[in-house]
This record gives structure tokens, C-alpha cells and sequence, in this order.
């Protein structure tokens, strides 16, 4: 099967599904689109929800579970959304090729769609996962969060196989999306316990948030995690981080921490010339190299017919 692909990390190769289905990837790609064309939003949804998967037992579907006791009900996975884009995409492979398509290599596929459609860069990606048997709402508290320092971030990454280049890298998915005033609104007011907001936002920023997300306001307003181009998969992100424009606490103090606030600069294009490093070269490489985290190949997972339950 596929062996016109090559192998890659963890015996995943590309184009995988060439003989067993090969219009899986056409198939998914025009899914992604038609949902991405009525909700641009819906993009930065399936990034996430690719992400989400691979940092709790590895990239293998077991974020699509349903059920009480399922990750998908875990704390930081309830603003999760995207769902039904895979569950449409599994539905047509099903008619098509029964058996065939993981779920878990759908979600891989249209996270890289995703940042396609956003004219961000594409690449191809290493396929052939299976789907998990276990999904665990338990194992889900340990997700990277907004509040986490950077040594936690750090340390949260590397237990996953990935480095700094790779944390700062893949936090650049930043670049389209929202969150909610909920996530970052104690920035904005008593963040020093002596009623001041916390001084690594700009001064010139700071009103600006604090007019959409008001103390006492509504907390599931949302804002753009990128002031400048939300809809736009672009180096754009770092140049805000950079100049004190961050949203979440977790993403601004990557500048503040020497190894990560190098890298950040970099993408920022304010080092002229050191690296020299391209957002859109690097993040394919750090996005194939999380796609492999603990993937199942083979007899130690099973192709689900629906994505939502267990065979």
C-alpha cells in the first residue's frame, strides 16, 4: 500500500492510502473547504483539534470519543470545535473506501488543509495511523495551558519529543484564531494583586482589550489571538509577541525567556540575518514532527467506522 510514499517517523509514510483509497486526501481536502468557505473560523477549530489529539496518547483519534469519561469532556477541551468536519469527511471515505481512512489521519490531513486555506504553507503529510482504543478525560488535565509558565510549556513539550524550536514554532498556529476574554482578562486588571495589568502588554494595547473584555463583562466574548491578520496563517503572530501585543499569558512570555525569545525574534524578522529562520519553512517540520507523537500503526490500533465511538 502506498509505495510510491516515502517512511517517515514512526512507519507513517505519504501517501499511505495511494492504493487502499486514493482519493482520501482529495476527499477530505474538498470536505475542509466547503465547511472552511461558509466559517473561515472553522480553521484554526481543526488545527487545534489535531493538536489536542496528539498531546494526550498520542495522534490517535481519541479526542473524537464520545461519552462522559472521553477527553473531549475534559476542562481544556470544551471550546474544542470542528467535529462535525471530520465526522462529514469519515462519512464519505466510508461510502468510498470502507475501512480504510483512520480518523486519526484525518484529522492530520485537514489540520494541514486548514492552514492551507488560510494561505498558509502546505506540506505533505506522513500517514498510515490508526485509532486509539483509549480515550481518557483524566489524562487530558495535563494539556498545555494559557497559564503555564514557560518552564511548564518547556517541560510539557519535551515529555512529547519536542523542543524549543518546536514549542515556539508550533504556538505560531496562533496566527489564526480566537480565544475568549475569559482566558487572558486577568491580564488586564488586577494581574500584580496591586490593581495594575500586566506590564508586558503595550501600553497603547492595553485599552484596546480592556474595551472589549470589561472587568465584570462577558466572558466568552471572543478576540482574535492575532490583532493583525486572524484569518491569515502568517508570521504576523510573532511580530505581536514581540512588541508586547500577545493575547495569552502562555504566548507573551516566550519573548521574556532567552532560549524561546530568540526564536520568536527570529520569526519576527528582528534579528536581521542571525538565523535567519522562516515561519513558513519551520512550521511543516515541527507539524510532521508532532503528527508522529506515539502514533499507532498497524495491530496496536483499530480504523473506527465512525470517529465519534469505538469499533
Amino acid at each position: 500500500m502506498g509505495e510510491d510514499g516515502n517512511w517517515g517517523q514512526g512507519g507513517l509514510k505519504t501517501g499511505f492510502y495511494s492504493s487502499s483509497c486514493p482519493k482520501a486526501e482529495e476527499i477530505i481536502r474538498a470536505t475542509v473547504e466547503a465547511h472552511f468557505n461558509k466559517d473561515p473560523t472553522i480553521a484554526a477549530g481543526l488545527l487545534r483539534l489535531h493538536f489536542h489529539d496528539c498531546f494526550v496518547q498520542g495522534c490517535d483519534g481519541s479526542i473524537l470519543i464520545t461519552g462522559a469519561s472521553g477527553e473531549r469532556n475534559a476542562l481544556p477541551n470544551l471550546g474544542l470545535r470542528g467535529f462535525e468536519v471530520i465526522d462529514d469527511a469519515k462519512t464519505q471515505l466510508e461510502a468510498l473506501c470502507p475501512g480504510a481512512v483512520s480518523c486519526a489521519d484525518i484529522l492530520a490531513l485537514a489540520a494541514r488543509d486548514a492552514v492551507v486555506l488560510s494561505d498558509g504553507p502546505s506540506w505533505a503529510v506522513p500517514t498510515g495511523r490508526r485509532d486509539g482504543r483509549v480515550s481518557s478525560k483524566a489524562e487530558a488535565s495535563n494539556l498545555p495551558s494559557p497559564t503555564d509558565s514557560i518552564a511548564v510549556q518547556r517541560q510539557k513539550f519535551i515529555a512529547k519529543g519536542l523542543d524549543n524550536h518546536d514549542l515556539v514554532t508550533l504556538v505560531g498556529a496562533h496566527s489564526i484564531g480566537q480565544t475568549d476574554c475569559l482566558f487572558f482578562r486577568y491580564r488586564l486588571y488586577n494581574f500584580t494583586t496591586t490593581g495594575n495589568a500586566d506590564p508586558t502588554i503595550n501600553q497603547a494595547f492595553l485599552p484596546q482589550l480592556q474595551a472589549i473584555c470589561p472587568k465584570d463583562g462577558d466572558g466568552s466574548k471572543r478576540v482574535a489571538l492575532d490583532k493583525d491578520s486572524q484569518f491569515k496563517f502568517d508570521a504576523s503572530f510573532f511580530k505581536n509577541v514581540h512588541d508586547g501585543n500577545g493575547i495569552l499569558e502562555s504566548d507573551q512570555r516566550l519573548l521574556g525567556e532567552a532560549a524561546t525569545g530568540r526564536i520568536v525574534q527570529n520569526y519576527a524578522g528582528s534579528i536581521r540575518g542571525l538565523l535567519g529562520l522562516r515561519f513558513d519553512l519551520e512550521f511543516p517540520k515541527a507539524m510532521i514532527k508532532m503528527s508522529g507523537i506515539e502514533v499507532k500503526i498497524g495491530a496496536q490500533g483499530e480504523i473506527r467506522k465512525m470517529c465519534s465511538k469505538f469499533n
